[in-house]
């Protein structure tokens, strides 16, 4: 089995991340970031990361902390704690970074890491984007995803708590 400290290496902090990024740069690596809470991970999730990475070279994904999940989500949330969600996104092979925040919005994030493509899902619209106008104001791209139909973390809380 392979240990978390491989994994945790795709978990990172600001400073740890911005060398990444400049090296990835230097590379001409298209960097491509989404965010979210990604709360009892599932294939709807798995999908749109993968289609999301599908649009760059690296991955990065703004994990919204335990706190900020609660803020967003209500106090039953999140689920699974920040610590086991960062590690099971960091084990996807297509994701190469994963940063927690506590703000309310990624918008500080997106303005530190500046990526060359930002992505949603498509339950958005591209100006109702955090971070929209900063990423195509620099030249950068902003792409929405369908989800996939049939799965999502509040249906599956939902089926949970149904069998209670």
């Amino acid at each position: 089995m392979r240990k978390l400290e491989l994994i945790k290496g795709k978990v990172f902090h600001t400073e740890e991340l911005r060398a990444n990024l400049n090296i990835w740069r230097l590379l001409e690596k298209k960097i491509v970031f989404t965010n979210g809470c990604f709360d009892l991970l599932h294939l709807g999730h798995i999908d749109y990361l993968s289609k999301a990475a599908d649009l760059g070279d690296k991955l990065v994904i703004g994990l919204n902390s335990d706190a900020s999940t609660a803020a967003l989500k209500g106090p039953a949330r999140p689920i699974i704690d920040q610590y086991s969600r960062s590690i099971m996104l960091a084990s996807l092979s297509f994701v190469d970074a994963v940063i927690l925040f506590d703000d309310p919005t990624p918008l500080e994030l997106i303005a530190q890491i500046r990526p060359d493509v930002l992505v949603k899902g498509a339950d958005y619209t591209v100006d109702q984007i955090v971070g929209s106008d900063l990423v195509l104001g620099y030249g950068g791209d902003v792409q929405t995803i369908e989800y996939l139909s049939g799965y999502s973390t509040t249906s599956i809380e939902k089926k949970i708590r149904s069998l209670s």
